[in-house]
């Protein structure tokens, strides 16, 4: 197993970000034969209903996690809510779930959003490369052509 610890987390509801603002969390690779991730954010307490909500509805959850470094891609994740606990003003929320497959088209859709705004040449590449830079949320969804 490899850990890692987060710096962000974001819930992907209808192509929508929820950025949850996190007091810690860590993520687990359990490197098993399903390619298993382990997700839990330590959040403020007063999100216990919307996780409660959520969990309760059963079904996958999309959430993004930027690992390490706020500078690093969100990677994206299908999850379920395994658990929530209370724990005083906070809560820990433990998600399980897999990586998906479209990790790498993060420039992909930076670029993609750059194009529809029109923009061209040189005009392009410096608010491509100022983009790359920032890390805008962005919610990694492969597209269609």
């Amino acid at each position: 197993m490899k850990t890692f610890k987060i710096v962000a987390l974001q819930i992907i509801e209808d192509n929508n970000i929820k950025d949850i603002p996190l007091m810690d969390g860590l993520i687990i690779n359990k490197e098993d034969e399903k390619q298993t991730w382990l997700i839990e954010a330590y959040i403020d307490a007063q999100y216990y209903d919307y996780f409660g909500q959520a969990q309760q509805k059963n079904g996958d959850i999309d959430i993004q996690v930027v690992i390490t470094h706020e500078a690093n891609d969100p990677a994206p994740f299908k999850t379920h809510i395994h658990s929530i606990n209370k724990l005083g003003n906070c809560m820990s929320v433990l998600f399980e779930g897999h990586l998906k497959a479209e990790r790498n088209e993060y420039a992909e859709l930076i670029l993609s959003k750059l194009l529809a705004e029109g923009l061209s040449g040189e005009a392009l590449l410096r608010e491509f490369k100022q983009r790359i830079r920032v890390k805008p949320r962005l919610a990694v969804k492969k597209t269609t052509s």
